[in-house]
């Protein structure tokens, strides 16, 4: 039996150094189970690794993608707690750009039912980033401000529906001034360009509150003014770095007003909590995509065939994020 897969045999431009291949898919064993990938994701960080520039990397040659949900169809003798039909999280050490694989049944994550395709094929990196970014990083009270650039990211669209849950506000930057008005149907407060000069107006958005937590995915200029719109003793997080530009070390804030400059990188964080946490978090996280407090927005669906295509539109600017359907 054989599985389309969308591999590489080295790092380098994704469009150039991916390629459809299908590969064999081994019987499954009696501690294993056959998964049809159902959809899977495309995320800035599979750029990232595909390129050799991230903070992980996998033996080449090997399938692409990290994110996504699969069906059991088959089920190893000896296993007793999974059977046929069951979303489970497809496994991101496998690659979830292919049609079907077998997997060891031990570790596989199984989704509680009532989750929509694209909710459960996206829940694995953002939603979880969101969550800690929001809850790792400042003690807030209710009405308290978070500044936050590529706002219409999936993780900014995430942040922006939790921080309403929790009674916070956010002041969201993005690039484009088009998308203002779509940020503010999900809930965004206020929202800015990268252009605009927000800096002089916190004063009068957050009633003399000021900010505490920034939370930055871009970089350079936009990291530096993030640091800016802090209050004195705030925390900058970066997690992500969409410009590739270096952020200048801001001296006047850093000795003057006490801010703090760190990291965020999810993956880490799962690998260094217990799993009881993890499932905590998890937990809370399908209970808010259930009752709609939290859900995905799609700009667009691809076949794994059509993987060309859907990297280029996912490079490009949207709103909503680009998907794979597998293989019915």
């Amino acid at each position: 039996m054989s599985s389309l897969a969308i591999r590489y045999h080295d790092y380098g431009n994704p469009v150039e150094c991916l390629v459809a291949e299908k590969v064999h898919l081994p019987e499954v064993g009696l501690e294993q189970v056959l998964i049809k990938m159902l959809a899977a994701s495309i995320n800035p960080s599979d750029f990232g690794i595909i390129m050799g520039n991230y903070g992980l990397k996998k033996e080449l040659p090997t399938i692409a993608g990290r994110e996504g949900v699969g069906e059991i169809i088959e089920v190893g003798k000896n296993v007793r707690h999974l059977k046929p039909g069951q979303w489970v999280q497809f496994p991101d050490d496998l690659g979830t750009w292919q049609e079907s694989c077998v997997a060891d049944a031990e570790d596989l994550k199984v989704l509680p039912e009532g989750l929509s395709l694209e909710n459960a094929a996206t829940l694995f990196i953002n939603p979880p980033t969101a969550w800690r970014l929001l809850h790792d990083f400042a003690e807030f009270k209710s009405g308290d401000w978070i500044v936050q650039n590529a706002a219409n990211s999936a993780v900014g669209i995430f942040v922006i529906q939790l921080a309403q849950k929790l009674g916070l506000k956010t002041l969201n930057i993005v690039r484009r001034k088009e998308l203002k008005e779509r940020l503010k149907k999900l809930g965004a407060d206020e929202v800015f360009s990268e252009e605009e000069n927000y800096l002089k107006l916190i004063k009068d958005i957050t009633d003399g509150k000021g900010i505490q937590l920034a939370l930055n995915s871009v970089g350079g200029e936009s990291a530096l003014k993030l640091i800016k719109a802090l209050s004195p003793g705030g925390k900058h997080v970066t997690y992500g770095a969409m410009s590739f530009e270096p952020i200048r070390f801001p001296t006047r804030q850093l000795i003057f007003d006490g801010i703090t400059l760190t990291g965020f990188w999810v993956d880490s964080w799962i690998r260094s909590h217990s799993q009881e946490e993890v499932d905590f978090m998890f937990e809370n996280i399908y209970s808010l995509i259930k009752t709609g407090t939290l859900f995905t927005i799609v700009e667009k669906w691809y076949s794994l065939s059509a993987f060309k295509e859907a990297l280029d539109h996912a490079a490009k600017p949207r709103f909503g994020k680009i998907l794979f359907r597998g293989k019915t």
